[in-house]
C-alpha cells in the first residue's frame, strides 16, 4: 500500500466541531470572503465547499434552516434553483469545465454531511479530474487553493 500525506488534514481533523449549522451561522458572520460566500441572494445564498471535490465546488442553501426540500417555501425553492443555474454559468465562463455533478444528499445514508439543512452541490468536472489518486490512493487532489478561486469566482456573481 502507498501513503500519500496531507497533513494539513490534521488540523479539520482534531479541531473541535462547532455546535450549531454552519449553513446558519456563516452568514450571519458578514465575513464573506473569510466564509467563502461568494453571493447572496433574498433567500439564498453562493459558498464554496471548504472540502470540495474540485475547484469551484458550490453549496448552494436556504438561510433558513430546514433539512427537507419540501418544507422550502415557493420563493425559496424557486431562487435556489435559479442560483444553481446561476452556478452553472458562472463556472462555465470563468473555469470553462466539461461537465458538472449537480445534486443534494437528503439524509445520512444518501452522503449528507450537513444533514439538518437542505443545500445543493455544484461541482465542476474536467476530463481526467478523476485520475488514479481517488481511485488508488484514497485521496483527492485539489490544484487550487480556495482563497485563490474564491477570488477567481467572486466578480462573476
Amino acid at each position: 500500500m502507498k501513503f500519500v500525506w496531507a497533513p494539513w488534514r490534521i488540523e479539520y481533523i482534531k479541531a473541535e466541531k462547532p455546535a450549531g449549522c454552519i449553513l446558519c451561522d456563516k452568514p450571519k458572520e458578514k465575513k464573506d470572503k473569510d466564509n467563502y460566500i461568494i453571493y447572496r441572494g433574498k433567500k439564498n445564498f453562493i459558498m464554496l465547499n471548504s472540502y470540495p471535490y474540485n475547484p469551484g465546488h458550490l453549496l448552494i442553501a436556504p438561510y433558513r434552516h430546514t433539512g427537507n426540500l419540501e418544507e422550502l417555501t415557493e420563493a425559496e425553492r424557486n431562487e435556489h434553483y435559479e442560483l444553481v443555474t446561476r452556478c452553472i454559468e458562472v463556472l462555465k465562463k470563468v473555469l470553462k469545465p466539461a461537465g458538472f455533478n449537480i445534486g443534494a444528499n437528503l439524509g445520512r445514508v444518501a452522503g449528507a454531511g450537513i444533514e439538518d439543512h437542505f443545500h445543493s452541490h455544484v461541482v465542476p468536472r474536467w476530463q481526467g479530474d478523476n485520475n488514479f489518486m481517488p481511485v488508488l490512493g484514497d485521496a483527492k487532489v485539489i490544484p487550487q487553493a480556495l482563497a485563490d478561486t474564491y477570488d477567481t469566482l467572486v466578480d462573476s456573481f
